[in-house]
């Protein structure tokens, strides 16, 4: 049985919808991520499931039971909130315990839960301390243990890594990670962070705009996007999209250029047609600087074309070059021996097996 099933989900506010005929389902214990920049819905559909906002039209129902109007409280699900929310006057085994006590939970029950969840989330040392005497980490470790003594049927995640710093946000985007594999319970992840979502989910749901745009594996949706708009989101640095033009042969010329034809794969060219408008996206890890000769005996795997380095950003593990194509900006990463320099002309060659073509007037992917 489905976990987690919204149907037909709509919800505005006043004459505003800000949500538009959602339609998702999660399998018992998968992880699901709702991505999308601000103001594309995400929350707001994160507060309809847990009882926070009103619906407008529509259904949610957890293991088949319509929760539409339940009560917060009614609904079995646990959230952890970006700002911990915990009671700052209150030790951590005492907010750990709080939930549990109005339950009216027995003593000796709440006691072996606390030892459990603590245990689980290596947060033992912490249970005599207070908020303000914690990290950043701890305090988000606590609030998944509070959230995790409920043993609800639902946990939803809002922003929970965004108060933390870079390298704290990496670290615990394991701890959740391994979480969710040792505790095998649905969880709902709110995130404008596209990598989160990519480390975590099963199943990612993308939003722009209150519409779902695509909801798939992290795999589909970085290799098969079903538009610009996902194409672009998903991905650091992201897609680059160039103007193009389908050629008589059927390969793609990129516009402003030399007229050089980057070959399609047989795959790739079902409802083209010679002379199509086209928007032609290639990500920056898909360009690997060669010789051309070299390059051209790849059979027809690999498309060439010849940059001009506007500027380089080393960052360690790779080095990024902005770069001129036919005019075009385009971002290419590379290995942090390629060392180039700016106004080197550099050969690259394309994977012309993972690109992606558009429509450039509705921005679906062709």
């Amino acid at each position: 049985m489905s976990s987690l099933v919204i149907n037909d989900l709509r919800k505005s506010f006043g004459g505003v919808e800000v949500l538009k005929n959602i339609n998702l389902s999660a399998e018992s214990g998968e992880f699901i991520a709702l991505v999308g920049p601000s103001g594309c819905g995400k929350s707001t559909l994160l507060a309809m499931i847990a009882g926070l906002e009103s619906v407008t039209s529509g259904e949610i129902r957890i293991e088949g039971r319509l929760i539409n109007n339940e009560a917060p409280k009614n609904r079995d699900i646990a959230m952890v909130f970006q700002s911990y929310a915990l009671y700052p006057t209150m030790t951590v085994r005492d907010n750990m315990s709080f939930g549990m006590e109005s339950r009216r939970v027995p003593k000796a029950e709440q006691a072996e839960t606390i030892a459990r969840v603590a245990a689980l989330l290596q947060i033992e040392p912490l249970l005599g301390r207070k908020p303000s005497q914690l990290s950043g980490g701890q305090r988000q470790r606590v609030a998944m243990g509070r959230a995790l003594v409920r043993d609800p049927k639902l946990f939803l995640f809002d922003e929970p890594l965004s108060n933390l710093d870079a390298k704290l946000r990496i670290e615990m985007r394991s701890e959740i990670k391994k979480l969710h594999q040792n505790v095998a319970k649905t969880m709902v992840y709110v995130t404008h962070d596209q990598i989160e979502a990519m480390t975590l989910a099963s199943r990612i749901a993308v939003m722009f705009k209150g519409i779902l745009q695509q909801y798939d594996t992290p795999q589909n949706i970085y290799e098969r996007p079903v538009n610009k708009f996902v194409a672009g989101f998903m991905g650091s640095p992201t897609m680059n999209f160039l103007d193009a033009t389908i050629s008589p042969d059927l390969g793609v010329i990129v516009d402003g250029g030399d007229g050089k034809v980057l070959p399609l794969q047989d795959g790739q060219i079902a409802g083209l047609v010679a002379g199509q408008k086209v928007v032609f996206g290639v990500r920056p890890e898909h360009f690997s600087p060669v010789e051309e000769k070299r390059a051209e005996r790849k059979g027809g795997r690999s498309g060439v074309v010849s940059v001009k380095v506007d500027m380089v950003e080393p960052t360690g593990a790779e080095t990024i070059l902005m770069t001129k194509l036919a005019g075009q900006d385009v971002v290419v990463s590379c290995e942090p021996d390629d060392m180039h320099a700016v106004g080197d002309e550099v050969t690259l060659a394309i994977d012309m097996t993972k690109i992606c073509l558009f429509d450039p007037k509705t921005e679906a992917r062709l």
